[in-house]
């Protein structure tokens, strides 16, 4: 193309600067693709050499970004507009006006810095000096044309591609496991292997009931699934382990189903941080996007199925304030949890763990206990729940030859659904090392520099034949079920109750059972507190009741009296240490049914304000029976006798409490003469000797209640 002289609006001052080529493309496609339009963009180099200019840079950081509204914002542009600011550029060149703007916001600043600081605009034709009104009148024109473009073939584009919608026919990237047919209709794909891969997912999370449960499940038995990995113009299937975030975009996908949807997450223009960004909504029910059609394709699973998914994993949110969860299974013994209702406000019981396992479950309702209020109920989970498992019982049991006979069903088959993936894997395998054979074997062998490189790819394909091979035969294949196990899978289906009741049935496999076939249960207090009414809502609409005592939650309990009289006696010379060991002694417990310790003791004397300490400090007067016997070099049976015989005094705040000996009745005539004795004959002879009738340390009638030896 010839280019217009424009020499008399170029200056020395304008030559002094550098000139700048400006490139776009407004997308990685037309990036990829539209390689002519680059080439042309660069040659403005040589345009600007024409022009006389000895400095030019290019900037090409926007190539495949949008000018459009609310697109990213574009490094490019921002590095010409400061290098203009700053006084450093003569000349902005640029194949047309639509490379530096699509919007006029730009392309008002753009003219402003550089009348500012007297830059001269240059397309592919002429150059533009904006100090004349005759070239602003121009650009302006361009500038508005090139906005009016965007908008009107964005609209063209829109309306296209809405109409090709509206019939079914617009596709973008097909999801693995479909491909288009010769008369461009949507089938399953025929490779075997990826269309058995996709079918493998709903069937384990059928099976798992959670989305992670089953991504796990691929990553521990090592099966791939394929994804679309792009590959030239197109996509191509590649097979590795699946991420999570790809295994849940397969089960929610509606196309798996057979429905086509359009504008499932539409695109917005959000006003942020002073910028207008683009910014994807969040994913549409697809019955309420701008397209749905039912029963457009073959699907790999039903709508039913596809919804029943969706309850699930809807379902299976953690979230508290997402009150139709239920939460997915886990290991917790809480029988119910996320599965009852409050009859009284309609909330969803929560579940928490107590104990010292953590594992005795409490159902509770919040109520407005985070307003300042009080829970609205709240009852004890172990009771509940054996409760529950009777009427589950009564309800299954009839069904439990049914569930055997399934069950024998399931465990006659051949193959596992690990080993079928592998065998697919594995004759793949074998097919893509027969074609590199075949092209090793028709490649002249004179030819080494290509023969050598076909004999090291067919080289590699064996050697992943072989690992799959040995994968193959390490998994057995399942022996065939004997007649003793078919009788043995039988009996359990007879006595369904006690498989339930069995240790080592796991509590996960119990709640998947529960939540097979129970959708809620309400549950309500009569007026009196004192009862629970149950009402089981079955799967499929039967609704059942039962009735049962409100078993006790822990709640409102005392201690008993006689517990907290023994605290307070004791507590006036004895630590905590000591008086749960003599609450042990005497076989109590607290108002919950645990064993005493420090902790509890120390709860209640703080509840009913009794004074004490952790650990007693001891009294040097003060004497128990072992420090007697040791501080009168004699044996405990010999300290006994003593006070049997009346000669020594001793006290006993409770029975099973420590003696209390005082140190100067021990020292005392004739204990001391006694002791002396004993210790230098062996014997302790009380004929003849009489109680000294001292008077006790504490109250009289106190001893001769508590004369029993502990």
């Amino acid at each position: 193309m010839r280019h217009t002289n424009k020499s008399d609006k170029l200056t020395a001052e304008h030559l002094s600067r550098k000139a700048v080529v400006y490139l776009r493309q407004s997308s990685e496609q037309q990036v990829r693709r539209n390689t002519e339009s680059q080439r042309l963009q660069y040659s403005l180099v040589d345009r600007a050499r024409e022009l006389g200019f000895q400095q030019i840079d290019v900037i090409d950081e926007d190539l495949g970004a949008s000018a459009a509204l609310g697109a990213k914002e574009r490094k490019g542009f921002q590095q010409l507009i400061a290098a203009i600011a700053l006084g450093q550029v003569g000349m902005v060149l640029s194949r047309e006006v639509s490379r530096l703007s699509r919007t006029d916001k730009d392309w008002c600043q753009l003219q402003e810095v550089c009348q500012v600081f007297g830059v001269l605009l240059a397309d592919a034709e002429r150059v533009y000096d904006l100090s004349s009104m005759d070239d602003q009148l121009v650009l302006g024109i361009k500038g508005t044309m090139s906005v009016v473009e965007l908008k009107v073939l964005k609209m063209r584009l829109m309306e296209g591609m809405q109409a090709k919608a509206r019939r079914g026919e617009l596709f973008r990237i097909l999801a693995p496991g479909y491909v288009r047919d010769g008369q461009g209709q949507v089938v399953k794909d025929p490779d075997a292997r990826v269309a058995e891969a996709i079918a493998l997912v709903f069937g384990k999370f059928r099976e798992m009931q959670s989305v992670r449960q089953t991504y796990l499940w691929f990553h521990h038995q090592g099966v791939e699934l394929p994804v679309n990995k792009p590959q030239g113009d197109g996509m191509q299937i590649a097979w590795k382990l699946p991420s999570y975030s790809f295994v849940s975009y397969v089960l929610r996908n509606p196309f798996y189903a057979g429905a086509y949807v359009y504008g499932q997450r539409p695109t917005e223009i959000r006003w942020i941080d002073g910028a207008l960004v683009k910014v994807s909504a969040g994913y549409r029910e697809p019955e309420d996007c701008e397209v749905f059609i039912r029963d457009h394709h073959e699907g790999y699973i039903c709508w039913a199925q596809y919804e029943e998914n969706r309850r699930t994993m809807r379902g299976n949110n953690l979230q508290i304030d997402a009150d139709a969860s239920v939460a997915a299974v886990r290991s917790g013994h809480g029988l119910l949890t996320r599965l009852l209702r409050c009859g009284r406000c309609g909330r969803k019981l929560h579940v928490r763990y107590w104990g010292r396992a953590g594992t005795a479950a409490r159902y509770g309702c919040m109520g407005d206990y985070d307003e300042g209020g009080s829970y609205c109920l709240v009852f004890g989970g172990s009771t509940v729940d054996r409760r529950f498992s009777a009427e589950l019982l009564r309800v299954l049991s009839p069904l439990g030859m049914t569930a055997s006979l399934a069950a024998i069903e399931r465990c006659s088959e051949t193959v596992s659904d690990e080993r079928q993936a592998l065998a697919r894997q594995h004759q793949e395998a074998e097919y893509a090392a027969r074609r590199a054979f075949e092209q090793y074997d028709e490649v002249d062998p004179r030819n080494r520099l290509v023969a050598t490189e076909l004999e090291q790819r067919w080289n590699t394909k064996l050697q992943a034949v072989e690992r799959l091979t040995e994968a193959l035969e390490a998994l057995a294949e399942p022996a065939a079920l004997q007649p003793a196990d078919r009788e043995a899978i039988l009996s359990l289906g007879e006595d369904f109750a006690a498989v339930w009741h069995a240790d080592d049935c796991p509590k996960d496999l119990q709640k998947k059972i529960v939540r097979a076939v129970v959708e809620e249960v309400i549950v309500a207090p009569d007026e009196a507190e004192e009862n629970l009414l149950f009402t089981i809502h079955w799967k499929g609409g039967t609704h059942t009741r039962f009735e049962m005592p409100k078993p006790p939650s822990g709640v409102g309990r005392k201690t008993a009296l006689e517990d907290v009289d023994i605290i307070r006696r004791m507590a006036v010379r004895y630590g905590d240490d000591e008086i749960a060991r003599v609450l042990t002694k005497h076989k109590r417990h607290t108002a919950t049914g645990k064993r005493w310790n420090v902790v509890r003791v120390a709860s209640v004397r703080q509840r009913y304000g009794i004074s004490g300490r952790r650990h007693a400090t001891s009294d040097p007067q003060l004497l128990t029976l072992a420090q007697a016997a040791a501080h009168g070099e004699v044996s405990d049976t010999t300290i006994r006798r003593l006070t049997e015989a009346g000669i020594l005094e001793y006290a006993q705040v409770v029975p099973w409490a420590p003696w209390e000996i005082r140190r100067q009745d021990l020292e005392s005539e004739p204990v001391l003469s006694l002791l002396r004795r004993v210790r230098e004959t062996g014997k302790l002879d009380l004929q003849g000797v009489r109680s000294v009738g001292q008077q006790s340390l504490f109250e009289a009638p106190h001893r001769q209640e508590q004369t029993q030896v502990s």
